[in-house]
This record gives C-alpha cells, structure tokens and sequence, in this order.
C-alpha cells in the first residue's frame, strides 16, 4: 500500500534576503575596483583633516620604474610585479598604485572611476535602506539573526570560534541556521559596516563638507573619513574571503541554490 505524505522542508532565504544578496555583491564589486581607481590618484592615507605628499602617511603604495612596495607605518612590504610596478598586457612596466584587472575603468581614468563608484554607491545605499526595512518587516532580523540568551555564553562563543578557525563546518539543512559568530557577522556588515562607509564616502565629498561639517567632524577629518573607508574596504573583503571558506566546507552546492532559488518547502514523496 503507498501513501502519500507531504514533508516539511525548511524554507529558504525569503526573496528580499536574495536578490539584495546578489544585487550587493555586484554594488560592492563595482565600487571595489573603481575605488582603486580612484586610490590610483593619491596612494597614500592620512589621520586628520589634511593630507598632502610632504605630509606623513601611515599607509602607503610606492611606485617607481624599478621597485614597487606597500608600506604601513615603518613596515615595508615589497610588491614589484604585483602593485606599484607590474605589466600591462603589453609587457610595458607600469607605475600605478594597482593594475588594471583590478580597477574600473582598466586604465587610468580618476574622472571615469569616481562616476562608476558614486553611480553604484547611491544604488547600494537605497538598496541596503530598503533591505533593512523590509527584513525588519517581515521579521527576517528577529526570526533568523536573533541572539538567544543562551548563544551569549563564552563557553558557546568560544567553541563557534574554534569551529571557524579549524575550518569544522556543521553541514545542517537548514539553510536558515546560524550560528553566534555568523549572526554576529552578518549584524556587524549590515548594520554597522555598511553604515559606516556610506557615512565616510558622504564626508569626503567637498559638498556635504560645505553643508554638513558635523559628518566630517565625526571622523575627525577628511583624510580621517577616508583612511577609515579604505579600512572599511578591506574588512568588506576580508568578509568575502571568509564567507567563501566557510561556504566551501559547509555544502557549497545546497546553500548557494538556497540563495539562488529560496529553497524548497512542502515536498511530497511516496512512501
């Protein structure tokens, strides 16, 4: 005798979750490498309201025809071939902070860059507004990326860490199932990062400087808002770094569909 029972699986990411995902992600790449472009112009980061070749740089991409180096503070870190002297597709030696595969436009264009970071950077920043809104609505925040009371204890902290850090990945099927150190992830990129380097890109422009110094004056400066966006940056993809390992050791295949599709729920089978 057969009969039929519908099972229960747990439902994906919701639609909104998705697409801003995706959405994101491309929002981010842009602005990424037209943001190097952009660097390009003036390699060098600074503390406080001005910053000028003679003044001291904490950080900094040396380039010349022979030699090309990152250097944080006193720390220098030799890097010819790969940023501040390589080769372009024609084998000629190039002095740019970074090369063109990885900046938009792929030559050098200050002007293009800054209207392909500001044109995305705009899109990013209504779409990260509508994300929070509606993932406030539909309880997204509350249901998935609440912290229990329990999820607070070092203990627990402590044992996620050492999971991430030995690359020990729980293969749940439940695709909706975080743990402490994803949630914190997620919180602190959504509503604390992002924020942020929207708040610096508006307090570098000469503009909102003119009308609202208060946003500059919050970052002690407009080399501060800048040194603090670059930093920024670099925790973006430091973020993607880690999301792609932990993607890869905890079934790459299920949760990537989840994010494409949403997942499957209420699936019948013959038993």
């Amino acid at each position: 005798m057969r009969k039929t029972d519908k099972i229960d699986i747990p439902a994906g990411h919701r639609l909104t979750t998705r697409l801003w995902h995706w959405f994101n992600a491309l929002c981010l790449l842009v602005m990424i490498m037209s943001g190097l472009t952009i660097f390009n112009a003036h390699p060098r980061l600074y503390w406080g309201e001005y910053g000028a070749n003679d003044d001291y740089a904490w950080a900094a991409v040396g380039s010349s025809q022979t030699v090309g180096y990152v250097r944080f503070g006193n720390t220098k870190i030799d890097t010819t071939g790969y940023i501040g002297n390589w080769r372009d597709a024609d084998g000629k030696i190039q002095t740019w902070a970074f090369p063109g595969w990885a900046t938009i436009p792929s030559s050098y264009s200050l002007a293009d860059g800054r209207r392909w970071h500001l044109f995305f950077a705009w899109i990013m920043s209504f779409g990260l507004a509508f994300f929070m809104a509606r993932s406030l609505w539909n309880r997204h925040i509350q249901n998935d990326l609440h912290m229990a009371r329990g999820e607070w204890s070092p203990v627990k902290i402590w044992q996620d860490l050492k999971s991430h850090a030995r690359l020990k990945m729980r293969r749940s099927d439940d695709v909706m199932s975080y743990n402490i150190i994803q949630k914190l992830s997620y919180i602190g990129v959504i509503f604390v990062l992002l924020p942020i380097m929207i708040m610096t890109g508006l307090a570098m422009s000469p503009a909102m400087d003119a009308n609202w110094p208060i946003l500059t004056d919050l970052f002690g400066g407009r080399q501060s808002a800048r040194s603090v966006h670059f930093i920024g940056m670099a925790l973006l993809i430091l973020f993607f770094l880690i999301h792609m390992v932990m993607l890869l050791f905890s079934g790459p295949l299920k949760r990537t569909m989840s994010m494409i599709t949403g997942g499957k729920s209420g699936v019948s089978v013959d038993e």
